[in-house]
């Protein structure tokens, strides 16, 4: 880190103008970004993506249908709006409520309309279906398409929202840790520059990948939060250092000292994240690649750009001064801290016992994959697909498509006989209302009936389009209505059971149920190694950067605790409906999500705190000491920062948009507990009772073995 950081001090003025060059170009992909994003990101390569191919590639189905929603609006409107929007050339098919009493209730109707190339941009024509609707009342556009479209601009609003309830605060925050407007704002400025950077490499990127429409929160978020914190820790030892040095020493000390600090803990939120990779779903790829993105770019503005600001600035960081530094300050600190390590048990059995109320709730949690209600009510979207759920019971059944393929092709009797044997089978089976076939679709009851039919040339004439809607060389077609909910436990079983049965025909299934199953397995399946990865990586991480074991494993349990903690309270908030919320579920996500990112962010203040420890224990060998003064001369900082993490992320419990909301709110809990419970209470009290046992490693020789202990 010398080398670094002698390379910095003295390249200082080229380093500004580099990333004065690089935001600028960055900035012009940046602005692109939200035109980008699509979908919610619950999209994996998997069984039932392959049979939906197959079923819009080769039997003709529909690759998306959304529905034009009538709410007491009369046949003459309903007929001329759908015109208007045949007229647009968009969709494959319109199936109209005139001609389909099924899609018709109580003045209530709705169109459905067909688009057989998934490859259109959705976004545009959903844009074009609006205009060409126009502000009829009682008619609305809903999908999926429509939906996510709506998600993209409530989350762009929600991004709005955020950044203007949290950037006041944390500069507020900022004031009180530094006292001056300049310190104060130099944090925000590198906060700015890593997001903004962060989203034109993520556009520059997102050309060869699907991006979900959650990362234009999820990013700012992570990245102004992280940042900052990095730029308020570093500030904060440079000017501790500049007391005692000069400018470009002082620069130099805490790079070696603070920089060295950022690494280690972008590291462990660097793995935190790098781990969702292994779950194949493009949420969390999405979330990963971005976060890692911004990550790096907030270490390399934290490590270069800041420390090269502060030498371009001078004594004018202390600028505009607001707030006098309190001289007393820390020894309130220093007598907290020597107040916890008196009562080092008790401490302990009580913010536990703390700890363990808010991890109760957990064993209720409900995860779902987030659907119509990410959106908020006010939509007419959402309005309109819960008016037609209400109405025609859309949500009651679920439609599943297997596909089954015989090598010797359906058409000859055995061919007809194994389609007959599969469509008992599926009859059988007590979750599934309806099998639609051949035989069923013409009302032929046997297959001597269909063969004697297929000898009449006029019959036959008329039953070959129905052959060829279902069969397709060697591959059987059967859509499958099941009697539960597509999100339905009992239905993603059906899935997954008859997509494993053996049978001599190699079944494949696709539809919502197979759908959420894979997801759901996909998670369940990868999450022990997403973990392991975490814990495993974190710990290693921490034993180089302390030079320790005990340690590493005590921060990794207390994260482990305070997540679980943090859990319960979004349960206690979400699920059960607290502080004004509607009682729903917590989001598929949330758990991955926030594990991943929380756990790195948490190592930043205990890689901060620890490293104040270490360096006081090389000195004097004294644990106690070194506890005490740790504590005192990090906890301030640390508490600010917390307080920056809390406000920024926390701002989006404000926000539309559920999924972002619960990440944000779950994030914020989560800081809190870190920087008050367990890292006010519960580090100090448990290195007070491990003593020097805190610092040993084994086969190591130095004042910190066993032995040479003083």
């Amino acid at each position: 880190m010398r080398t670094f950081a002698r390379f910095v001090t003295s390249a200082h003025k080229y380093i500004i103008f580099a990333w004065i060059a690089i935001f600028i170009v960055l900035v012009f992909f940046a602005i692109k970004l939200p035109g980008l994003l699509e979908g919610d990101g619950f999209h994996i390569d998997g069984e039932h993506a392959d049979v939906m191919e197959i079923v819009s590639d080769e039997f003709g189905l529909p690759a998306e249908t959304m529905f034009l929603v009538f709410d007491d609006v009369p046949d003459d409107t309903i007929k001329s709006t759908l015109n208007k929007v045949d007229k647009l050339k968009v969709s494959s098919e319109i199936v109209s409520p005139l001609n389909n009493d099924t899609q018709y209730t109580n003045g209530v109707s709705y169109a459905l309309l067909h688009f057989d190339n998934k490859e259109k941009d959705m976004s545009a024509i959903v844009t074009d279906i609006r205009n060409a609707v126009g502000d009829e009342k009682g008619i609305t556009l809903t999908g999926a398409s429509a939906i996510s479209k709506d998600i993209n601009t409530a989350s762009q609003r929600d991004l709005m929202t955020a950044e203007a309830i949290g950037l006041p605060i944390a500069i507020i925050v900022l004031l009180f840790a530094f006292g001056t407007v300049v310190a104060s704002f130099v944090p925000l400025i590198i906060g700015i520059v890593t997001v903004v950077s962060s989203f034109g490499v993520l556009t520059i990127l997102g050309g060869k990948m699907d991006l979900s429409i959650f990362v234009l929160n999820i990013i700012p978020m992570l990245g102004l939060a992280l940042s900052i914190d990095f730029a308020l820790l570093f500030i904060s030892r440079y000017r501790e250092e500049r007391k005692k040095s000069g400018m470009h020493e002082a620069v130099s000390t805490t790079i070696r000292t603070a920089g060295r600090s950022v690494i280690f803990s972008a590291f462990c939120v660097f793995i935190g994240l790098g781990a969702m990779m292994l779950i194949r779903v493009d949420i969390f790829q999405n979330i990963a690649i971005g976060g890692m993105i911004v990550v790096a770019m907030a270490v390399l503005a934290s490590v270069t750009l800041l420390p090269s600001v502060l030498i371009a600035l001078g004594d004018r960081i202390d600028k505009w001064q607001l707030l006098k530094e309190k001289s007393g300050e820390s020894n309130g600190w220093r007598k907290f801290a020597y107040g916890v390590i008196k009562r080092p048990v008790t401490i302990t059995i009580v913010a536990l016992i703390l700890l363990g109320i808010a991890i109760i709730p957990v064993k209720n949690m409900d995860l779902a994959i987030p659907a119509i209600d990410s959106l908020p009510k006010s939509y007419d979207t959402r309005q309109a697909f819960e008016l037609i759920d209400e109405k025609f019971g859309l949500a009651k059944q679920a439609s599943v498509y297997v596909i089954a393929e015989r090598t010797d092709g359906w058409e000859d009797r055995e061919g007809l006989q194994s389609m007959e044997a599969l469509e008992n089978e599926l009859s059988n089976d007590t979750l599934v209302d309806r099998v639609t076939t051949i035989f069923t679709a013409s009302d032929i009851d046997s297959i001597e009936q269909w063969e004697q039919a297929m000898m009449e040339p006029e019959m036959a004439a008329r039953l070959s389009p129905l052959v060829e809607t279902f069969v397709k060389d060697d591959k059987l077609m059967i859509p499958v209505t099941l009697g539960a909910n597509g999100s339905s436990d009992a239905a993603q079983d059906w899935a997954r059971d008859w997509a494993e049965k053996q049978t001599d025909w190699n079944l494949s299934i696709g539809g919502q149920p197979k759908f959420n199953q894979e997801i759901f397995d996909e998670i369940l399946d990868k999450i022990l190694y997403v973990l392991l990865v975490i814990v495993v990586s974190t710990f290693f991480i921490l034993m180089i950067a302390f030079k320790s074991i005990l340690i590493p494993i005590k921060a990794i349990l207390m994260n482990i605790v305070g997540l679980s903690a943090t859990f319960g309270i979004l349960v206690y908030i979400f699920q059960y409906g607290h502080f004004g919320l509607e009682a729903g579920t917590i989001a598929l996500v949330i758990p991955v999500i926030v594990f991943s990112l929380v756990f790195g962010l948490s190592m930043d203040y205990e890689v901060f705190l620890i490293s104040r420890m270490q360096e006081e224990y090389a000195k004097t060998l004294d644990n106690d000491h070194s506890t005490v003064e740790g504590l005192a001369t990090t906890s301030k900082i640390i508490t600010s920062a917390a307080l920056i993490m809390i406000v920024l992320t926390g701002a989006f419990a404000f926000t539309d948009v559920m999924p972002v909301k619960q990440i944000g709110v779950g994030i914020a809990i989560a800081v809190a507990i870190d920087a008050t419970i367990i890292r006010l209470l519960l580090v100090p009290s448990l290195m007070k009772l491990f003593g020097k046992w805190n610092w040993w490693l084994p086969f190591r020789k130095g004042p910190y073995k066993p032995g040479n202990w003083h």
